[in-house]
């Protein structure tokens, strides 16, 4: 937006048209002025505008044509609509179609320079946040991406090296840190960025149904299959095919994946012809693949193709220097969908968060936050908006700190420490040790020993 604001009135109305144009003058901002909306478009397309007041009644077109006309010349035009009295159901219409407020005649100019310094507001708050959002992206991420811990940074690395390459990657990972991001990020920052990203779920499909998903199937090659269908393989050539929870497939399915990695060719199901594909495969999973081997419920040599370029993402818990750069970057981004102007979080609830477990890692946080923007009243994010699962977290620690506090050496004091923390968390999930050890950060096994050692009680 230039220095100066400029602003365009459309009014029929000599007087109306003289007053407003006048008083927004005094106002320092750089103004012009049509009778018709036919004059007002015609100046906008030569001239620009930053905000226009338009009469919901014109001679020759209707406000909710011009507005429209408007949005298609320049959808960054803030529109204040006027309107009298009796046609405020057509201003609602308006702010429906995109208007950014309404005022009713007669009003005070007062009236709408309010209205115009809240749209520079707004619009100034969004230049900013572009610009914010552009040096985080610099500094602290890549491509969705955010954080400056030092495993974010090898991740940074590691996705850069291995983006200019066709080599298969596997992502591993907790639910919910980030691995579809990941897999995105490698795609954009390849030779491959202007070819399709496909993404699909492999847990979210049974078996049959996987395989027609991923190679596609012929007409009546099974009960339903009215018509060819072209699977993601297909879909993806020449791009990218992301195979999320790729540890969920069956070893049928596995075993036309491994021909595809070998050959790059396959059949359609119920299909004799043999089709070729150029696609780069990225796959994710939580499991232990290795673990997965173990039990033979997942083959070796498809393993190995797969695991080419191992991208381990690491938990929330094991980065806890990005909680609130992450917390950030989800108020701005949730603030700008919303429509509000929230600056950030409170001291108290800063703390909390960087306290909590986070089990479920980035999403959770998301979520929470998102939940804590939408019903928000003020511009800050208190403790109180935060979900109570994760206030109580926190305030377990503190109470365990207050009744340990300078009384034993620090070995006592650690086990102490330990012992009601950990009983404080299986009484929140009513002894399921394996919902437990996911809030702990830690495995069954190693939960277990803890009980043991600890002598706690079930």
């Amino acid at each position: 937006m230039a220095d100066v604001t400029r602003i365009m009135v459309i009014d029929d109305e000599p007087l109306m048209r003289i007053t407003v144009q006048d008083a927004l003058v005094a106002e320092g901002y750089k103004v012009s002025s049509a009778d018709t909306g036919e004059k007002g478009l015609t100046l906008l397309r030569e001239t620009q505008a930053d905000i226009l007041i338009t009469d919901l009644r014109l001679p020759d077109l209707d406000g909710i044509q011009v507005l429209k006309e408007v949005k298609m010349i320049s959808p960054e035009i803030q529109v204040i609509m006027m309107t009298a009295y009796g046609s405020i159901d057509s201003a609602v219409t308006a702010m429906k179609e995109g208007a950014s407020d309404y005022l009713t005649k007669p009003f005070a100019m007062d009236e709408l320079l309010l209205i115009i310094k809240r749209i520079l507001r707004m619009k100034r708050l969004e230049e900013e946040n572009i610009f914010l959002r552009k040096k985080v992206e610099e500094r602290y991420g890549l491509e969705g991406l955010v954080g400056k811990s030092p495993q974010m940074l090898k991740i940074y690395e590691l996705i850069e090296t291995v983006a200019q390459t066709d080599t298969t990657v596997l992502i591993h990972g907790e639910s919910g840190t980030g691995k579809e991001v990941a897999a995105n990020a490698i795609h954009l920052r390849s030779p491959r960025k202007n070819g399709p990203f496909v993404k699909v779920n492999c847990a979210a499909l049974p078996e049959t149904l996987l395989e027609s998903e991923l190679f596609g199937h012929e007409r009546g090659a099974f009960t339903g299959a009215t018509k060819q269908r072209k699977g993601r393989f297909e879909m993806a050539n020449g791009g990218t095919l992301f195979l999320d929870e790729i540890g969920d497939i069956s070893l049928a399915v596995q075993v036309k994946l491994l021909r595809v990695l070998q050959e790059r060719q396959f059949e359609r199901v119920g299909g004799n012809e043999t089709l070729s594909v150029n696609v780069r495969m990225i796959c994710a999973t939580q499991r232990d693949l290795k673990e997965e081997i173990r039990k033979g419920s997942f083959r070796e040599d498809l393993y190995y193709r797969l695991n080419v370029v191992p991208l381990p993402l690491p938990s929330l818990r094991e980065r806890r220097e990005d909680i609130l750069l992450l917390a950030d970057h989800f108020i701005n981004k949730f603030s700008r969908k919303m429509g509000k102007e929230i600056t950030g979080l409170s001291g108290e609830a800063k703390n909390i968060l960087l306290k909590y477990a986070f089990p479920g890692n980035i999403r959770e946080l998301e979520n929470m936050l998102e939940r804590a923007v939408a019903l928000i009243k003020g511009e800050i994010i208190e403790a109180y908006d935060l979900p109570e699962e994760v206030c109580g977290q926190a305030s377990s620690i503190r109470d365990i700190c207050e009744r340990i506090r300078g009384t034993k050496p620090l070995a006592s004091a650690t086990s102490v420490f330990e012992k009601e923390y950990i009983q404080s968390v299986l009484e929140k999930t009513k002894g399921k040790k394996g919902q437990a050890a996911e809030l702990l950060g830690i495995s069954r096994k190693t939960l277990w020993e803890k009980i043991k050692e600890l002598e706690i009680e079930i």
